[in-house]
């Protein structure tokens, strides 16, 4: 199903070539979750004009405290997406922290933002519902993501339905800035994707690392199979005739299978008279096809670690100089740059 836009706000910015921006967390190897929740449309979009896409490793660090494990997913994620189909000569693609400039940018918004918005903000809010340690990172959380944001004048992020509020805060704290200091920030919209929230995991729930029910993209074949054939079924017998939309094993097979494959195991499932197994079978030859080429893509990636590195820095290049203009603007606009310095950053 294409993406759709949020509503356009009436006070939006002029008519502009559009420019993507969204980031991925490192906290885990990307699932089909992740994939087709998400990863999939950065690749759809990034013809769509210019687009920037970050590994968020100063987000993750709010979760994953082991130095060498951060490191090793942020170079897997980064193989992942270009064997996925991000293809850097179209599409920026950046580690956050290699960008400095948005720590500053960040500092720059966190001083017009009202406590009472972050505390209303749901990832701090339901932690500390359920009586959970909250740190500050957590809390400024959503201040950094609008950091990330702005940095790029960007006007699509592409965000999943838990992210939407933070985009909201992103707009509330870019239009209390221009507010007081002029016209700096562009205002970005939500988009969303509605398959995103409907990739259920191997136990019928909404697939997540949080509840070990994934699917991994490029976990090896083998395992991936046993996964797939220990998936969660009901006991309804063979000859009972079954309605596809309501069956998460039938969910996960039609993402990955081609057209007619997904109307011939639809018709079967109406029909009746089939087991479990036959489709769990046809999920695991579909997964194998539909990733073939992403597999091969990656084995010849990780052949040749220097080629991401060099992808990451001339990323982060581009990043950077974008990041750095944007910041020039907010330090002009605030009082921060002076004299003949104003306005440039090293």
């Amino acid at each position: 199903m294409p993406p759709k836009s949020l509503p356009a706000d009436a006070s939006a910015q002029p008519a502009r070539p559009p420019c993507v921006l969204s980031g991925i967390q490192p906290t885990g190897r990307f699932h089909w979750g992740n994939y087709f929740g998400a990863i999939r449309q950065y690749i759809e979009l990034q013809t769509a004009g210019d687009a920037f896409y970050f590994i968020a490793d100063l987000h993750a660090l709010t979760t994953v405290r082991d130095p060498e494990r951060l490191r090793g997913l942020v170079h897997a994620a980064a193989v992942d997406l270009v064997a996925l189909g991000l293809d850097p000569d179209r599409a920026t693609l950046f580690v956050q922290s290699d960008v400095p400039e948005v720590a500053e940018l960040m500092w720059l918004l966190m001083s017009v933002a009202p406590m009472g918005l972050l505390e209303r903000c749901h990832a701090y809010k339901d932690k500390k519902l359920r009586g959970l340690p909250a740190d500050a990172g957590l809390f400024t959380y959503p201040v950094l993501m609008s950091a990330d944001i702005l940095a790029y004048d960007a006007t699509i992020v592409p965000v999943g339905e838990d992210q939407v509020q933070h985009i909201e805060v992103c707009r509330d704290l870019a239009g209390t800035f221009n507010h007081l200091y002029g016209e700096v920030f562009t205002l970005p919209q939500a988009r969303l994707v509605e398959s995103g929230a409907r990739v259920p995991g191997i136990d019928g729930q909404k697939m997540s690392k949080s509840y070990e029910n994934t699917l991994d993209v490029f976990e090896d074949l083998p395992s991936q199979k046993k996964k797939i054939m220990r998936i969660t079924t009901d006991s309804r017998p063979m000859e009972e005739p079954k309605d596809p939309a309501d069956d998460h094993l039938f969910a996960l097979h039609a993402l990955v299978a081609s057209a007619p494959d997904r109307q011939e195991m639809a018709e079967l499932y109406r029909r009746g008279g089939f087991g479990y197994g036959h489709v769990k079978k046809a999920l695991v030859e579909s997964a194998a096809h539909f990733f073939a080429e992403a597999r091969n893509r990656r084995a010849a990636l990780e052949a040749d670690p220097g080629c991401i590195e060099a992808i990451l820095a001339n990323g982060a290049v581009r990043a950077r100089k974008q990041a750095a203009a944007v910041l020039a603007r907010a330090r002009q606009a605030c009082g921060l740059a002076r004299g003949t310095a104003a306005g440039r950053r090293s």
